[in-house]
This record gives C-alpha cells, sequence and structure tokens, in this order.
C-alpha cells in the first residue's frame, strides 16, 4: 500500500515532470522481467548546513529550499536507522561491498571523532559479510592535522572539492563572509598528500568554469598529488541553462578537450574519472559514474530528518525533485527501488528520448547527467543540456585514440 506521503510526492512530481513520473510505468516493466539494481551507494547527509557559501550550489543556490526544515545535524536515532535499513538491504541482495559517503553541508561541522563514530557502526553492522567503503567529501576548510589523524585512525577516505586556480576558486568558492578559501583548502591538501595519508586520499572534485585556463586548472590540481581527479560540469538544466562565454557553442566541452590533451600527454598523470570514462565507454565498456554512459545509477540520500531521496543534484531541477515521501525510520531501502525518477535511471536506453537514441553516440554519451535533461512539465526524457559539449568531448576523444591506435598498428586491421 503507498503511503500518503508517497502519494503526495508522486502527484507533484507527475506534475512537475511528466517523464518518467506519469509516463513510466513501472510495475509493467517488473511484469516484463526487468529488475533493479540494489543500492550500493548511499549518501548520508550527517550535517544539513555549510561553512562556505559557494555560489553555483545546487542545495542552497538553486530551486530546491527543503534544507531549511531539516534538522541542522542528522540525529541518532535517524543515524541508527539508516545503518539499520541499510544491513537489512545488504543482507537481502546478498551485497558484498557497500559505500557511504558522509555529506552535507559540510559534514566536518559535526566533528572527525563523530565521523569516526558513523564509520564504526556501519562496520559493526555490516563488515562481517560485506566491505564498506566510508567516505566524506569535504570544502577542505576543516582539515586540520587533527581531523585528518582521526579520520585516518577509522579508515575514512576524504574527497576535497577545489576548483582549479586559486582565481577561480576563490571567484565561487567563499565564505558567509565573502572571503576566498583556496589558501585554506590548499593547506589541507598538503597535509592530505603526505605520505601517511595516503590511503585516506579519495581524490579531488573540480565544477568546471567555461572561460577559465583549462591548463591552469589540471596543472593546479595535478600539484596536489591526487590519486582521482572528477571533473564536474555544472548544475544546469533545459530551464536554466549554463553560461556560455566567448562566442563558441561548445565552451564547456572546449575547456574539457584541452584538459583532456593535458592529461593524455602527463607522463604520469593522476586517474580522472571523466576522461577514464568516455575511453572505456568507446571500447565498449561500462562506466563508473552517473555523468556519462548507460549503466543503472545505484545511489540514495538520507537527508537529516530521515527522508529517502534520490540524488540530490536533483535539487537544481525544481523544490522537491528529489523526494520520493519514504522515511528511513518506516520504509525499507527496498521501497526507492520503485520510485519512477529512481528507475529512470536504472533502465539505460529506455530513459532516452528519441533525439538521444538517433544519435551514434548516445551508447557512450549516455544522454549526459540525468539532472542536466530537465525540461519544465516534460520532465527528464531530453538530451542534456550540455549535449554539444559532451558530442565535442567524446568526438575528440574517439578521434584521438583511434589514431593513436592506428599509429601503433600501422593501420593494419584485424
Amino acid at each position: 500500500m503507498t503511503s500518503p506521503a508517497v502519494a503526495a510526492v508522486r502527484a507533484e512530481q507527475r506534475r512537475r515532470a511528466a517523464w518518467p513520473y506519469r509516463e513510466l510505468d513501472v510495475a509493467r516493466l517488473r511484469d516484463a522481467g526487468w529488475r533493479p539494481v540494489p543500492v550500493r551507494d548511499v549518501i548520508v547527509k550527517v550535517h544539513q548546513r555549510c561553512n562556505l557559501a559557494c555560489d553555483y550550489c545546487y542545495v542552497y543556490e538553486h530551486e530546491d529550499r527543503t534544507w531549511r526544515d531539516r534538522p541542522a545535524v542528522m540525529p541518532a536515532e535517524i543515524w541508527q536507522a539508516t545503518v539499520d535499513s541499510l544491513s537489512r538491504h545488504v543482507r537481502r541482495h546478498e551485497m558484498t561491498s557497500v559505500r557511504v559517503i558522509l555529506h552535507g553541508g559540510e559534514p566536518l561541522l559535526v566533528g572527525a571523532a563523530r565521523l569516526g563514530q558513523l564509520a564504526g557502526d556501519l562496520r559493526d553492522a555490516l563488515g562481517a559479510r560485506c566491505a564498506v567503503e566510508v567516505g566524506v567529501q569535504t570544502n577542505g576548510v576543516l582539515l586540520t592535522e587533527r581531523v585528518l589523524a582521526q579520520l585516518r585512525e577509522h579508515r575514512v577516505t576524504v574527497g576535497v572539492s577545489v576548483d582549479g586556480t586559486r582565481a577561480n576558486h576563490d571567484q565561487h568558492r567563499v565564505t558567509h563572509a565573502g572571503r576566498g578559501t583556496f589558501d585554506r583548502v590548499a593547506a589541507a591538501l598538503d597535509r592530505l598528500r603526505q605520505p601517511e595519508n595516503k590511503d585516506c586520499y579519495g581524490g579531488l572534485l573540480c565544477t568546471v568554469t567555461a572561460g577559465t585556463d583549462p591548463v591552469e586548472t589540471y596543472r593546479t590540481l595535478r600539484g596536489f598529488d591526487p590519486p582521482m581527479i572528477n571533473f564536474l560540469l555544472p548544475h544546469a538544466n533545459w530551464e536554466h541553462p549554463p553560461p556560455r562565454p566567448g562566442d563558441s557553442p561548445t565552451p564547456y566541452g572546449d575547456w574539457l578537450v584541452t584538459a583532456f590533451e593535458c592529461w593524455y600527454q602527463d607522463p604520469d598523470p593522476p586517474r580522472v574519472q571523466l576522461f577514464e570514462d568516455v575511453i572505456v565507454l568507446l571500447l565498449g565498456g561500462q562506466g563508473t559514474s552517473e555523468l556519462i554512459g548507460l549503466s543503472p545509477a545505484a545511489l540514495a540520500v538520507v537527508e537529516t530528518d530521515g527522508a529517502i531521496e534520490q540524488v540530490d543534484a536533483l535539487k537544481s531541477a525544481y523544490e522537491g525533485a528529489a523526494a520520493t515521501g519514504l522515511d528511513i525510520r518506516h520504509d525499507e531501502l527496498d521501497a526507492v527501488l520503485d520510485d519512477p525518477g529512481v528507475v529512470a535511471r536504472q533502465i539505460g536506453r529506455a530513459a532516452l528520448s528519441d533525439t538521444c537514441l538517433s544519435c551514434p553516440l548516445h551508447r557512450v554519451c549516455g544522454g549526459g547527467h540525468y539532472v542536466h535533461r530537465y525540461r519544465a512539465g516534460a520532465g527528464f526524457r531530453n538530451p542534456s543540456v550540455f549535449c554539444a559539449d559532451l558530442q565535442r568531448l567524446i568526438t575528440h576523444i574517439r578521434d584521438r585514440i583511434a589514431a593513436d591506435i592506428s599509429a601503433l598498428t600501422g593501420g593494419v586491421r584485424a
């Protein structure tokens, strides 16, 4: 039986987005034999507030304002319900691994000692039967030596958001008083890159700003010795398109192509998830993120009030876009697998628009990030608002790899 809360959310979702909430028949999919992928990545919002005021933040600066009515800190009962529900989910699906990201807001605001306790709770509940990877995604401002030592002790990996050069970072990632944070983040990364912290260094997250210098951005990030760099396109959609500085119709694609060349020609490069995924997908493999490709998304978010939601980047589309009406205290994680928004991110080609399906790159692109496809009323069955940029990047990498393969093999065909 559908609860009143779920019914109310789905009614509002049907009003805001025909696809998938009016047009996708989940029951018919299941009757035809389709089965969802269980949740393997759980983002837990341990703290709802942030000590920065980044101007592009999808939580605080976009359409959704639900954070205002939620507890600033996740209560103990919500945390325990999350651990218990995840434990049941793992047993039900006989899972051997799961990843939990302690997130915010800014998760370090709850204190490193508490984060360590949370990691311990998870491993105590799941560790005997399931490998648990616990991480935090932080802005880095509070990442002191003491904090790092505590996180290292509890085997918590640390991902840090940093937007490349000092000038670009300090333009966007500022305190509530408007002060730049690059120097504090750089100092934190200098600590994180020390040999004793190598095992807990997860990598860097960088939002692409068209019009900035991709070469200097790559070099700056490379200088922090990250094991992984992940470039993200800014969260935008057809109702709120991204800025496009300059005369090029593909400024984000151009930026990424230049960054790719820096990485590709680097004699000892770090991993760059986006570039690696494009190459693997071009060769017929599977991607590892929601940014591109057709692999099913297996992610759920638990908010500080216990709400089980879809990927939180959906908050950039409209108020309540991530909502499911489910609550971790009363609903099983399996219930989210029947939400049309979650199902739409698991069915691959069947979720793509006719425009995407007619494009020869769709198996690589995958329609782009689901979040970037939104158009008011129609919903999410559209090409990405970054469609032309993704084509620019993918075709460049395809041609670059093909030329190198041809050169290595002397143009011989099998």
